[in-house]
């Protein structure tokens, strides 16, 4: 059952839940209570332009998909491993976002930080999966750890609540598509229209 990491209600700590449906939808949620501004829209043109991760997949590829995670969460960990078959039709963006608490900051951080990103990234999800925690993160340099809150604070502005996210076009149509949870790999390729593995 696919699963992702919640956000809770006092944006201080997370929970595991069960996802809903994946969401194809590109117009942002409601209005939330007590006064919060309403969402703004999810857009690909602000993920461009403001969100910073590291690249996956074909470098030359046009086709360009993001993932914002959170290097403490075991559902990023096993989309890490999901989307590997996918890599040569499309650029994937990975987005380390915290919203678990100041290690995931960290980690994130010590990830966009690395001489290699995409090692230090499996390093990390490696541990994730087998309930180790993660990299180690000491020392990681505060600008990196000011990329991570700039990116966690993107995601929430869209209004988006758990980890995994993915946000791409659809490569047939054009659409935005979002993607909520570590949906199997046949799932990833059909919401985004790229051919699925052994297709």
């Amino acid at each position: 059952m696919k699963r992702r990491l919640v956000l809770s209600a006092s944006a201080a700590a997370c929970l595991l839940a069960a996802c809903g449906q994946e969401s194809s939808s590109s117009s942002g949620a409601s209005a939330g209570s007590g006064g919060k501004p309403a969402p703004q829209p999810v857009s690909i043109e602000a993920i461009e332009q403001k969100a910073k991760g590291f690249n996956v997949g074909s470098t030359m590829a046009t086709r360009v998909i993001y993932v914002f995670f959170d290097p403490q969460c075991p559902h990023c960990a096993a989309l890490w491993e999901n989307v590997k078959p996918l890599k040569s039709q499309a650029r994937f963006v990975w987005i380390p976002v915290g919203l678990i608490g100041e290690k995931s900051i960290s980690q994130g951080a010590a990830i966009l930080g690395a001489q290699d990103p995409v090692t230090k990234m499996e390093e990390n999800e490696t541990s994730v999966r087998s309930q180790q925690g993660g990299i180690s993160a000491m020392g990681v340099d505060d600008q990196h750890k000011e990329v991570v809150k700039a990116n966690t604070a993107l995601f929430t502005s869209f209004g988006f609540t758990g980890v995994p996210t993915i946000v791409g076009k659809h490569t047939q149509t054009g659409g935005l598509v979002t993607i909520d949870g570590a949906v199997p790999a046949v799932t990833l390729a059909q919401k985004l229209g790229l051919t699925a593995p052994g297709g």
